[in-house]
């Protein structure tokens, strides 16, 4: 083997251990530690912990307050601890986990490169934010860096960075030259490691291969060989620190397993008990009476609540589902510079869809006001950030920029309903645009624009397979949802996950389109779904930061009446949500939609809404087990009906979709609340943009690549969220789910090291609940009535 393929194989082989990182303008929640997740859950935070300096479980102070709390129930606690041969009482232990955790000097040298190496990351890697743009990065990074590497003095004149070989090959060659091969991994996972935020945002990128990588290339091998160059140049030894057998587990980490499983352990009996009692009090399966309308949300745990509130306010049906709506396309709205992947991560768009305008006189009125904010905007931007005119310009503009800034901070509600009374005048994009669902027979890029007829219908029976759809309502809603923040760098996280950090109302809106079309309904029904033909679908999008629900454009005369009262019964849904909301922040709950709307316009605000804090649990079940429950905004709900899906291929999409997605989204949140400082992005308060691609803290170093501070935590080092790995309670027969696990190895895995449970609620077995076992296995949970005589487990047959 080529010295150039060893090298690239031991990279790709280090990389395996850090995290894909996306630019912050679409934040895609993840798991830190996925390069670990083939690893027992114990393992992966000890071998992480030494290579990237995070813990991995709650602190003592956390397990306390749970257990001051009732949340952690003590019969468990003592199996847990006894099981691991412990039998002092939890004071005692706990104080055993008060272990001062020594702190190193950082290394000089090492920030000295790192200082520079930093420096031309963020000016290579620029997402459209910097006026002048580093030089020469077409060509790539390590050829970028290398032609400005003789002009910058911060670069020391020895060493391989004193002159940079032609190729990065050559220049990781040379800076390795004195070390064996055996050791060019550890090495690798080192270095690598050392700034886990770039270099997770460069394998994001080098893997999705979007308009900015295309344009200014970059790979994990140049990044490595301008690093390596540097740190030869400023004399630091390369030697991996630790050897592939050296990680010791802290003694800590068992005690701390045993009061985590605990505490999961409580909230799933809780959960699985309460979900087993709904089970068993469900109807027969006569028909019900056709609700006024459907409303399908995103399985979104910010959605469980707003649902509760909708289902009150009238005779009104809610279902989960993905909140891409099962269709993976690249979006690119009317004025949209870019298109964005509105899909999960774990799916690859297949389709592009873009805005065509329909109504000319609303399109010119938009682009005027457009074309004039656009304008003004850029006359200002150049004005501030121009270094000729910039304090001419403050001089000049400063005492009608303190006004704003005054009324900003002061009165936001109010120049929040000034600003949406003047964009009222201006039509969005959906009220004059349409999209063009329809085949296209052209491409952009490598994807075709627009779906064909039969593409059409399988997204539509899919989505009804999923939630197990038979009847339907007059109105069917299909509702994406989307946050509404100012001056918040981390907007995204707050949009929708399965729309890869985007706001789903235009994939609501592609999915009503394709539910309206006559040809793709004739041949749902050939398959079995029976749409009356006064069913109409509509899109809407929630905004989960005010709770209003907007419903998109217009429908027969003979609807009319419907939409009117659905929207009125929604803003009365919106009152008492919000209430909600408000109350669980801490304010007054009669302030309610004054509040949450202060909330969404205060620019000084750290803390517009809470996300997805709390997230403990994943439902996946018909609307009955849940919709007299109040989950307290901590579960995913997805909507499922075992008796319509025999084969159990509905059942295997959800548990291979998205129950990942949503382990995805419970690990970012509890790695962010564990350890904020290395996996999250420590406080609002201290943090820098850079690049539009993430943030510092302070003005320099790596990026930070997780949740802020003030989107887990209550205040100092009290969390908010409570950091539990997720809990998955699905209600099927047990051997349909054992099938649907079988060949996915994946899945199994995630399971199989702990980094998910997974419960079944069997309603075949009177809702006796099993629950997974390391290897297949199934066994029944101590919570399960103790029925005739007990079943033996269940164990799923593994493929050959």
């Amino acid at each position: 083997m080529s010295t150039e393929a060893t090298i690239q194989d031991s990279i790709d082989d280090a990389a395996t251990t850090v995290g894909s990182v996306w630019p912050i303008h679409s934040f895609v929640t993840a798991n830190p530690l996925s390069g670990f997740e083939n690893l027992p859950f114990g393992e992966a935070v000890t071998q992480a912990a030494d290579l990237l300096g995070g813990r991995g479980y709650p602190t003592p102070e956390t397990f306390r307050a749970a257990l001051e709390d009732g949340r952690i129930d003590t019969d468990r606690l003592d199996a847990e601890l006894a099981a691991r041969g412990y039998d002092d009482d939890p004071a005692t232990l706990l104080g055993r986990m008060d272990v001062e955790v020594e702190s190193t000097e950082p290394d000089t040298d090492t920030q000295r490169a790192e200082r520079v190496l930093t420096k031309w990351l963020s000016a290579f890697l620029d997402e459209g934010c910097a006026k002048w743009s580093m030089p020469n990065r077409e060509a790539g990074f390590y050829a970028a860096v290398r032609e400005v590497a003789a002009y910058d003095g911060e670069i020391p004149d020895n060493g391989v960075v004193a002159s940079l070989p032609e190729t990065p090959t050559e220049a990781i060659e040379a800076a390795l030259e004195p070390y064996p091969e055996s050791q060019y991994v550890p090495i690798f996972e080192e270095q690598l490691a050392a700034l886990p935020g770039w270099t997770g945002l460069i394998k994001q990128r080098a893997a999705d291969g979007n308009e900015w990588q295309s344009a200014h290339p970059i790979t994990l091998a140049e990044y490595l060989a301008v690093r390596l160059a540097l740190l030869d140049g400023f004399g630091v030894d390369l030697r991996p620190s630790t050897g592939p057998d050296s990680t010791e587990a802290d003694p800590a980490d068992e005690l701390a397993e045993a009061f985590l499983s605990a505490w999961e352990a409580s909230y799933r009996a809780e959960l699985v008990e309460r979900v087993a009692d709904e089970g068993r009090s469900l109807p027969d399966s006569e028909p019900p009476d056709r609700p006024d309308a459907q409303l399908v949300f995103c399985i979104d745990t910010r959605s469980e609540p707003i649902r509760r509130h909708v289902e009150r306010a009238g005779d009104y049906e809610t279902h989960g589902y993905a909140g891409f709506f099962g269709v993976p396309v690249e979006y690119r709205g009317y004025d949209a510079a870019t298109s964005v992947s509105a899909c999960p991560p774990i799916l690859e768009a297949q389709h592009h869809v873009s805005e065509v305008p329909t109504d000319r006189e609303a399109q010119a009125r938009h682009d005027r006001w457009s074309s004039v904010r656009d304008a003004a905007d850029a006359v200002v931007d150049t004005l501030k950030s121009n270094p000729a005119g910039a304090f001419g310009f403050v001089e000049s503009a400063g005492g009608g920029y303190g006004l704003a800034l005054a009324a900003r901070t002061l009165v936001p509600g109010r120049v929040r309903d000034l600003l949406r009374t003047a964009d009222d005048a201006v039509p969005d994009d959906h009220e004059f645009c349409e999209q063009i669902v329809g085949h296209q027979h052209t491409y952009v890029g490598d994807l075709p624009v627009g779906l064909t007829r039969d593409e059409k219908v399988e997204y539509a029976a899919t989505a009804f397979d999923l939630m197990g759809w038979t009847s339907f309502a007059r109105l069917v809603a299909f509702v994406g949802h989307a946050s509404e923040t100012a001056n918040n760098p981390y907007d995204s996280s707050l949009d929708c996950g399965a729309c890869a950090g985007n706001p789903g109302g235009p994939n609501a809106r592609v999915l009503a389109a394709i539910c309206n079309d006559g040809d793709v309904r004739a041949a749902l029904r050939d398959r079995g779904f029976e749409i009356p033909d006064d069913t109409v679908f509509v899109a809407g999008e929630h905004n989960t930061t005010t709770d209003e629900i907007e419903l998109y454009g217009d429908v027969p005369e003979s609807h009319a009446a419907d939409l009117d009262r659905l929207r009125a019964d929604l803003a009365g849904a919106r009152e008492s949500a919000t209430a909600e909301r408000v109350e669980s922040m801490g304010g007054d709950a009669s302030a309610g939609v004054d509040e949450a709307t202060r909330r969404a316009a205060d620019w000084a605000e750290t803390r517009p809404e809470w996300g997805l804090a709390g997230n403990a649990g994943f439902v996946v079940g018909p609307r009955g087990l849940t919709s007299d429950l109040d989950l307290d905004g901590r579960a995913f709900l997805h909507s499922y009906d075992w008796s319509t899906d025999p084969d159990g291929e509905a059942l295997e999409a959800i548990l291979t979709g998205p129950m990942v997605v949503t382990q995805w989204i419970n690990a970012q949140y509890y790695f962010s609340t564990v350890d904020n400082a290395v996996y999250g992005s420590g406080s609002k308060v201290t943090q820098n943009p850079v690049g539009n691609v993430g943030v510092y803290q302070g003005n320099g170093g790596d990026l930070m690549t997780g949740l802020p501070h003030q989107s887990v935590m209550v205040d100092g080092d009290e969390p908010y969220h409570q950091p539990l790995r997720l809990s998955t309670v699905v209600h099927a027969p047990v051997d349909r789910v054992a099938d649907a696990l079988t060949g996915h190895e994946a899945v199994t895995e995630l399971l199989d090291n702990g980094w998910l449970s997974l419960t079944v609620v069997d309603p075949t077995q009177d809702h006796r609940a099993f629950r997974y076992e390391r290897g297949a296995n199934w066994e029944p949970t101590a919570e399960s009535p103790a029925a005739e005589p007990a079943e033996p487990a269940v164990t799923a047959v593994a493929d050959d």
